[in-house]
């Protein structure tokens, strides 16, 4: 099992975009089971995936909402964890492998 590197997570958290566009290109990968990637460099479909999910991930790495009423700011987790959006996984799903 590979062990995870805190300076990963803190970058990630931080928004560091050469930790995220790699974070977020394995999981594209990992979610197609590797279609629609050729010599690991994906098509431009899936590209354009890993750039609005990694650069909403590198925006807001620690996933936190954040709200102002008034003098008072406040923040909340926005959700528990990273998800493709809707338009991100109606991509992906064209290269999905699926159970039949």
């Amino acid at each position: 099992m590979a062990d995870v590197n805190p300076t990963t997570v803190t970058s990630l958290a931080a928004g560091d975009v050469t930790t995220v566009v790699p974070i977020v290109t394995t999981m594209a990968r990992a979610y197609t089971r590797g279609r629609g990637f050729d010599a690991g460099e994906p098509n431009d479909e899936i590209a354009a995936v890993i750039a609005t999910a990694a650069a909403r991930l590198a925006v807001n790495g620690e996933q936190l909402a954040r709200k102002k009423v008034d003098d008072v700011e406040y923040e909340y987790t926005l959700r528990g964890t990273f998800g493709w959006t809707l338009a991100e996984q109606v991509v992906l799903n064209r290269y999905r492998v699926r159970a039949q």
